[in-house]
């Protein structure tokens, strides 16, 4: 993939040492996968749902358990399996015989931060159960709504090397989460430090944030300034998974069934928005949009047939895309005109 120039200046807001405490307590856990811990704290700050997939063993649980020690929030974690219920997840009612009335037990989903693990065991009617809290932050049981607590992430992780007892995402949930990220094995030396740090006794996290403090990181990453042109360019990155003919990437028609929809735009815009915060911006550059772009956008596409017998994956067609589509040049000291109007 081609790469360009970050010429931005750090922002100097308050944010950038809470975050930085935040990554360090990240660091002294999980031992290299910096793209994990990175997405995890994007996936933070945009309120946006993280699907995390590689082989067991590299630390995907206990990653996001760390992420909850660090904010303080209310941590649950869902084992899937073929036999889980809906019910299992979300709650249910229960008859009481002393009162003769239904009383609600609420599901492990009513906590800030919700681990389902290995999502992909579960057959696809217990993985739709998420998608009405995914979506809409809230639980229908019988006649009444619950709202679940706020700040609310559902990070999900799945095994991609069997193929015995798993069961593949529908595409509507996953297009509910705002990015997948892929885990990759350690490199040696990595691994060394791996043993030396956990062999013994494991470091365990302190806590640097709060929920409403999350809350207010959120509210910052949303006032982050996005240029018309770096919009644009996100638009044009996903139109890519749609009309690969009409942004120069024609040999791409044949190989894409279905593409991103807006909703993936409006994901990479706030991601793009989330990790300009991270690196202590407040405002979002081209090089926001590219580095965030292949976590947002590789599990929307639906490959075609001629794509899965030419052996091709969609890591394969973003590097295509990404390698295309032209970046804008932005100025740091250009604004957003419709942000400044609103600015005093």
């Amino acid at each position: 993939m081609t790469n360009f120039e970050d010429q931005a200046a750090p922002a100097s807001n308050e944010p950038q040492p809470t975050l930085e405490r935040a990554l360090v307590e990240l660091r002294r856990v999980i031992v290299g996968q910096e793209l994990l811990v990175e997405r995890l704290l994007v996936a933070l700050l945009s309120g946006g749902h993280c699907l995390i997939e590689g082989p067991p063993g590299l630390a995907k649980t206990l990653a996001v358990r760390t992420l909850a020690d660090i904010t303080g929030g209310t941590f649950s974690r869902v084992q899937f399996t073929p036999d889980l219920l809906p019910s299992d997840i979300v709650g249910t009612r229960i008859f009481k015989a002393s009162s003769e009335s239904f009383d609600v037990e609420l599901g492990p989903v009513f906590a800030n931060f919700v681990l389902a693990d290995e999502i992909n065991r579960a057959p696809a009617k217990v993985q739709s159960a998420l998608l009405e809290v995914m979506g809409e932050h809230q639980v229908t049981i019988g006649d009444t709504t619950h709202v679940v607590p706020d700040p609310f992430l559902v990070l999900a992780t799945q095994n991609p090397i069997e193929s015995e007892g798993v069961y593949s995402l529908p595409e509507a949930q996953r297009d509910r989460f705002l990015m997948k990220v892929l885990v990759d094995y350690p490199s040696p030396a990595e691994e060394v430090e791996i043993v030396r740090r956990m062999g013994v006794r494991a470091p365990v996290a302190s806590q640097v944030l709060t929920p409403a403090g999350i809350l207010e990181l959120q509210a910052q990453a949303d006032r982050v300034i996005v240029e018309p042109a770096v919009i644009e360019y996100a638009v044009n990155l996903v139109t890519a998974t749609r009309q690969p003919t009409l942004l120069g990437v024609p040999e791409l028609e044949e190989m894409i069934e279905y593409g991103a929809s807006p909703r993936a735009t409006l994901g990479l815009v706030r991601a793009g928005r989330a990790i300009a915060l991270l690196r202590g911006r407040d405002y979002a550059v081209p090089q926001d949009i590219f580095d965030v772009a292949p976590e947002v956008l590789r599990h929307r596409m639906v490959l075609s047939y001629e794509a899965l017998a030419a052996d091709m994956t969609a890591e394969d067609l973003l590097y295509r895309i990404l390698s295309t589509i032209p970046a804008p040049i932005v100025s740091p000291s250009t604004q957003d005109p419709v942000r400044s109007a609103d600015r005093p």
